[in-house]
This record gives structure tokens, sequence and C-alpha cells, in this order.
């Protein structure tokens, strides 16, 4: 009765290794039973020992051994091999548990994530590539499979932080007897297509954001304050205390001009003087307007000619040429004197 009520694990490691387990202590509490296997068939069939055990409590619970062919018979009996407890017969290749997938890539465009992998040598039309995902915000994972080795998902939210795992599982029931995948693929994360350390850096990403940018927005305006503070006190300080002049900028042709030399620089200055004053001096228009009666009388004895070289008498210092001179200048004084006529001839002024 114990060959129908035994209980074996059977699994084949990537076709490569073999590992048979059982319940010991449950099954066999007073006796540490052998293990022995034989891949041939027919009837010629050589069985090996177990290699290596698998212990519980020091009682052998299991045995690890090299996968040599698809066909593989086992059989458990008592200590000295003289009695069989257990015997099965089965196809080491539906009870295959593939490897991790190698050289895991992650390619994102926009919302969406392409996962692929390396091929493995054998079998790849049995095998299927999962994906897994889930957000900080999710409590449970969402699972996407496609075809070995590459499979995509959209809908990514590009401001959350998503953890992201992959692994290889074997098709139940055409290749498998048992729903065996592989060891998940290390776990990454992600945001925005950027592989992350920890969800928690895009909090501090974006904390770090906020503070720089506000620490920026307040330099900003202080120098602004700062600024307007600066107008506003020069606008004061020339209120309150104007600018001295500075006397380098007055005495800059002394220096520049005349090397230093006070006595050249100061004669010459009182010569521009006294040439500026000579030049644009205007002379002093007095008009004496004589009395009624010589004008009467000159008015009686007839109109006279007084012919004047104007340039010679400016020379000889003539009043008489300023005066002539001061009426030419100022057009309102002429008018008023409508008994002078004046006219002009090369440089000879006639005057009646």
């Amino acid at each position: 009765g114990w060959k129908d009520a035994i209980s074996t694990t059977i699994i084949n490691f990537n076709n490569e290794k073999m590992q048979i387990t059982w319940a010991a202590r449950e099954l066999f509490p007073s006796e540490n039973v052998s293990f022995s296997y034989t891949f041939d068939e027919g009837t010629h069939k050589v069985w090996k020992p177990c290699p290596t055990y698998l212990l519980d409590q020091d009682y052998n619970s299991g045995c690890l051994f090299k996968t040599e062919g698809p066909t593989l018979a086992i059989s458990i009996r008592n200590n000295n091999g003289s009695e069989e407890f257990y015997s099965k017969r089965l196809k080491s290749d539906f009870y295959i548990k593939p490897n991790q997938p190698e050289n895991v890539t992650f390619f994102w465009k926009e919302d969406t994530v392409t996962v692929s992998c390396n091929k493995p040598e054998r079998a790849v039309k049995c095998l299927r590539l999962e994906l897994q995902y889930k957000s900080k915000f999710d409590k449970d994972w969402q699972s996407r499979t496609s075809k070995c080795c590459r499979v995509g998902e959209q809908g990514f939210d590009p401001r959350k932080c998503y953890s992201l795992r992959v692994r290889l599982k074997r098709l139940v029931p055409y290749c498998n007897v048992v729903n065996y995948s592989s060891d998940w693929e290390a776990e990454t994360l992600w945001m925005n297509g950027t592989l992350l350390d920890s969800c928690d850096d895009d909090i501090k990403s974006q904390s770090n954001t906020v503070i720089v940018l506000s620490c920026l927005l307040a330099i900003l305006l202080m120098i602004l304050i700062l600024l307007i503070l600066l107008c506003k006190w020069q606008r004061l300080q020339k209120s309150v205390m104007p600018a001295i002049p500075d006397p380098k900028y007055v005495f800059m042709d002394l220096f520049d001009d005349h090397n230093g030399n006070f006595q050249e620089w100061i004669d010459k200055t009182d010569h521009a003087v006294v040439q500026t004053k000579l030049e644009y001096e205007e002379p002093e228009c007095i008009i004496e307007a004589e009395s009624q009666q010589e004008d009467e009388n000159s008015d009686k004895q007839g109109p006279q000619e007084k012919i004047f070289n104007f340039s010679r008498a400016a020379e000889n210092n003539d009043p008489k040429a300023a005066q002539i001179a001061c009426l030419m200048s100022a057009s309102n004084t002429i008018s008023s004197f409508a008994g002078i006529q004046i006219l002009m001839n090369d440089d000879m002024y006639v005057m009646f």
C-alpha cells in the first residue's frame, strides 16, 4: 500500500539536473530509505544509486542527480535495498523547470515598455516570457505573457515609479505536466524610462526640484529689491549730498597739453579769455536823442551826407562806426529811426 501512498516531487532543472524529494519523516518515521534510478529502457536496466542525498533531520528525503535522457525510472527501497517501497517510470522532459532569462533588456518609448531576453538553446517553443509590474499605488502585480523571448506592454504613467520583473514559463499541458516557471529575474525600478535605485528617488527628486526653484525665485526677488533700494539711495544721496566735481577733469588740459607747466597753462588761459571777450563783446549802443530844435535846424539846412569807412573807423575805435554797427545788428532799433537810411556798398556805409 505504500507504493500508492508515497508522494514525490520531481523537478528537471533546465534538462540538466534531476531532483526528486519525498516526505521522509511522515512516510518513513523509523527507517532511513535508499534511492536508485536509471535512464535505460528495456529489460537490461542498470540501476544507479543516488550520488547526492538531500537530508531532513539526518533522514534521506531526496536525491539530486544528472539528467541523462528523456525516460526515467526511480525506485525507493529500504536501507539495505531488499524491499522496494516505491517505483515510478516517467518522462523527464515533462518536469522541466527553465532557468532564469538571460541578458534582460528594457526598452521604453513614451508609455510603452518592451522586454526581451536571450533565447534558450532548447525547447524555445515550449517557453513563454512573462512580465509583471506594479506601481507604488498598486497592491497586486499585473501580468503580461508573450512568446519567448519578447513581451511588451503599454499604458505606463510617466509620473509613477514601477517595479518590473520577468521570468520564463513552460507551457502546460503541451510541454509539461507540472506548471513550472523559472525564478524571477532581479526586480528593477523604473520611472519614465529611467532606472532608479528606489521608488523614493522620484519623491526626493521632485522635492529637490521644488526646493531649487524656490531658492532661485527667492534670490531673484532679493536682487530686484536690492536694485530698487540702490536706485532710491542714489537719488536720496544726490538730493542730500550733491556730487563734488572732480578737479582732474577741470585741469585735464594742464597735464595733457602743457605737461604740468602751470605758468604756461595760466598764460594761455588768460589770453584765450581776453580774446573771447574781445571777439564776443558787443559794443554798447548809446543813441543820444537830440533836441527838437536841432532837428528843426537840421531839416532847414537840408540833408547832409556823412560817409564813413567802417572798417577803418572800427580799427580806430571810432564811436560813430560802433553806433552804425550796433544799428545794423539790431534791426528793430534801426526801424525805430524813420529818418535814417543806411546804404551798404562793399565796405562803405552811407548814412542819410
